[in-house]
């Protein structure tokens, strides 16, 4: 009884995570009866809307009321948009969606920023308070907490979503979905509701009315996300994270430079392994269902330029900063010195998206500088060869490697003292006593710089490699899978941590 108590009760304790077995339990029963309504377009979305608010509500409680709320605004505004004849209507009400879309993300997530930074400059001392638990103690008679302001689950990336569809109705790129169910649908997809992958309406839309299709191929492409998803979570990025990195960047003054190195690899590699992971597990959850949701990672440790790097990392977010921000600046449209203002103003704002905190805007102000100057760089020597020696190669994905890892350090730390802590001990790295620590060091965290070590290796296969194991599983009997998939289940049993790790996305 408890058990299903638990399981339609929200407990901030324990969101409904992929990692969870709530989370599973959710799928089985979904599953079960989406055998009875996936051939109806109108029941199938409707029940997986449904099933979307409540995996909502399970992640992140009473703030399900924001995402109806953003939900009915700009499918009202995106009906408004297509129908209005007038030029200067369309413009006012697409303004509009991103006028409270960006209002709801900038009180929820950096009121407090806000506050902090008037307060220091005016010597003032206002006070932030959350306006809706305010105002729901105000009708329900309910007691909650109105003096700290919770950010809502996902609130990123869904506002980034809806301002994204009003954008395209607006620039004829897709028309305004038919009822307001099957946009709250196209919204609050589980899969990709709180950590994205964002998805374009164009994209997701037309699937809405599309007949259900999953392909012997599909199904076994689906399982390896999945089971490879958990794998890089639970295995790779929650164990070194607690046994390791959170322990370095915590105290970065009680260990050497050389394991504060390692700490800021382990962390590129925590981050990766948690975001790409829980992108797996969505791809593979919403091909189960019979959607195609787009490629969010590929391998972006083998970037050979910070250029690159946003090609490969968290590309609906990078390819969404170029369309909705970069180009509307101007892009590269208006001379050279405009170019790398907007790219500048593009990679502030991407930093700042991610936290509100300046060591986050450092972090986007690193990326952007890096690829000012690589467009610097391809300006003064040219397109470069297709064809490139082992060494350029290898000394490229070096370099923006231990670029990337060095603004982690920001992205990662506590605060900015920490951060200058960890490069300060990074810097005694070839001290003579440290360097005769290494052997030592190496034993004494023998079975984390393995698995950090295995990450990283597999992480840099071959894709023609990956291709064909990925292939060989999709073609091997049910039974192999089947038995492959209990004993993945039980080694993410032996290597679960006592409490259930959140994603790293999902404080975004």
């Amino acid at each position: 009884m408890d058990f299903i108590k638990n399981f339609f009760l929200y407990d901030p304790r324990e969101p409904m995570i992929f990692t969870h077995m709530y989370f599973w339990v959710f799928f089985a029963l979904l599953l079960l009866f989406y055998v009875l309504v996936y051939k109806k377009n109108v029941l199938r979305n409707t029940y997986l809307f449904l099933f979307s608010l409540f995996f909502y509500w399970k992640s992140g409680g009473h703030f399900f009321t924001i995402l109806i709320f953003s939900t009915i605004v700009d499918y009202t505004l995106g009906q408004l948009i297509y129908s209005s004849p007038e030029k200067w209507k369309k413009k006012l009400f697409v303004g509009l969606s991103v006028f409270v879309n960006l209002g709801l993300l900038a009180y929820f997530k950096y009121a407090y920023l806000l506050a902090e930074t008037i307060n220091d400059v005016f010597s003032t001392d206002y006070e932030v308070i959350d306006l809706l638990a305010y105002w729901t103690n105000q009708l329900a008679g309910t007691s909650f907490d109105a003096s700290t302001i919770i950010l809502p689950v996902g609130i990123s990336f869904f506002t980034f979503q809806t301002i994204s569809y009003s954008v395209d109705v607006y620039r004829g790129k897709t028309k305004p979905v038919k009822n307001i169910v099957d946009f709250g649908f196209y919204v609050s997809f589980f899969p990709q509701l709180v950590a994205g992958p964002i998805v374009r309406a164009a994209d997701f839309i037309p699937q809405l009315y599309t007949k259900y299709q999953l392909s012997k191929q599909a199904f076994g492409k689906a399982l390896f996300l999945i089971l490879n998803g958990l794998i890089k979570k639970m295995v790779i990025s929650d164990f070194i994270s607690i046994n390791f990195v959170d322990r370095v960047f915590a105290n970065p003054e009680l260990y050497t430079g050389f394991e504060n190195l390692l700490g800021v690899y382990g962390y590129g590699l925590q981050i990766y392994c948690d975001f790409s992971g829980y992108t797996d597990i969505a791809i593979g959850v919403a091909l189960l269902l019979g959607f195609r949701l787009p490629l969010n990672f590929n391998s972006p440790y083998k970037a050979e330029s910070i250029t690159d790097f946003w090609r490969r990392w968290h590309i609906s977010l990078s390819s969404w900063l170029r369309d909705y921000l970069y180009i509307p600046l101007g892009g590269n449209r208006k001379g050279k010195t405009r170019t790398y203002i907007n790219l500048m103003i593009t990679m502030l704002l991407g930093g700042l998206w991610h936290g509100a905190a300046w060591r986050f805007v450092i972090w986007g102000g690193l990326h952007g500088i890096g690829l000012a100057i690589h467009k610097l760089w391809m300006q003064i020597v040219g397109k470069t060869p297709k064809k490139k020696t082992f060494l350029i190669h290898f000394l490229s994905v070096f370099l923006t490697f231990n670029l990337v890892s060095f603004a982690w350090i920001f992205f990662r730390a506590q605060s900015m003292e920490a951060a200058g802590n960890i490069i300060t001990r990074i810097g005694t790295l070839f001290d003579a006593e440290q360097l005769r620590q290494i052997p030592e060091i190496l034993g004494s965290y023998g079975y984390i710089f393995a698995l950090m070590l295995f990450g990283y290796i597999v992480h840099w296969l071959p894709k023609s490699f990956k291709d064909k194991y990925i292939q060989w599983f999709i073609d091997m009997p049910w039974y192999l899978k089947v038995l492959i998939a209990v004993i993945v289940v039980f080694i993410l049993y032996q290597f679960r941590s006592a409490e259930i790790q959140p994603f790293i996305y999902f404080q975004f």
